[in-house]
Formats: C-alpha cells, sequence, structure tokens
C-alpha cells in the first residue's frame, strides 16, 4: 500500500471520484476534515501523480456520435510502430490500450455512424487485421478506484 493513501485520502479519493467539482468544504464535512485540510490533502496527492487530473464527461451520443465499438487490430509485420505513431491522430479513438494476446491494440471508438464506421476501419486495414465489437450499453463506467482489502 502507498504510505500516502491512508483511510482519510482514500475518503476524500472517493468524493473527488463521485464529483470532482465537489467543494473541499462539503468533502471535509464528509470525512471530518476542515476543507483547508482537505485542500492540503488534494494538492499532495496532485504533487505526487497520484490525483492525474479532472474532467468533464460527456456524453457522446448527445454530440451526435450514435455509434460506440471496441475494436481489436492484430498488426502486420513491421506495421505496429508506424500504427502507435499515427493512432494519437485519429479523433475516433477516446481510449487506446496496448495488449498481450493475439491481438496488440484495443480501442474504443465513437462514431457518427455505421458509414462513418466503414470509413474508420479502411484507415486501419493498412495496419492490421481488425475485429469490431458494436457497445449495445455500458454496464460500468469510470467505476472509481478502491483500497484493495
Amino acid at each position: 500500500m502507498n504510505p500516502k493513501i491512508d483511510e482519510l485520502n482514500w475518503k476524500i479519493l472517493k468524493q473527488l471520484q463521485d464529483n470532482a467539482r465537489e467543494s473541499f468544504a462539503n468533502i471535509g464535512r464528509t470525512v471530518g476534515l476542515t476543507a483547508p485540510a482537505v485542500a492540503e490533502r488534494v494538492k499532495k496527492m496532485e504533487d505526487l501523480g497520484i490525483i492525474l487530473g479532472y474532467k468533464a464527461t460527456v456524453s457522446h451520443a448527445l454530440t451526435g456520435h450514435q455509434l460506440k465499438a471496441i475494436i481489436t487490430l492484430r498488426a502486420f509485420m513491421g506495421k505496429l510502430k508506424p500504427f502507435l505513431a499515427v493512432v494519437p491522430s485519429l479523433q475516433e479513438v477516446i481510449n487506446c490500450y496496448r495488449i498481450t494476446g493475439n491481438e496488440n491494440i484495443v480501442m474504443e471508438v465513437v462514431l457518427k455512424d455505421q458509414f462513418h464506421l466503414e470509413k474508420f476501419i479502411d484507415q486501419l486495414i493498412q495496419y492490421g487485421e481488425t475485429r469490431t465489437h458494436i457497445v449495445l450499453s455500458q454496464v460500468i463506467s469510470n467505476a472509481p478506484m478502491h483500497k484493495i482489502k
């Protein structure tokens, strides 16, 4: 266990993961600290790299991205590094992981429709064999980190 993450820090992290815009005063009331004490702990966790940042969660469907898919890529010989260089520029990709196993890459992508998906796959096939899984619904999304018991 990281000594910088004591029980109070875990409680603060839970509150921030539930609502990153929650005031330090409200967090303090929940965890039993003053707002300045919460602010100091949050600052220390930010400085240590425990808290990496804050972001807005956006509805892809309401921004015109009606299709979400998981695409795996099994890179052709010599094509993995070129793919890794280009993937940050692919605006459709919201998450990308390099993995072990038969496939090299797993991507979560958002697209306007099936025609957009077809064009996107056409871009990918120069790098390897793809498999596409259409997301029907999200069961768990951005679940908070918890202390491992």
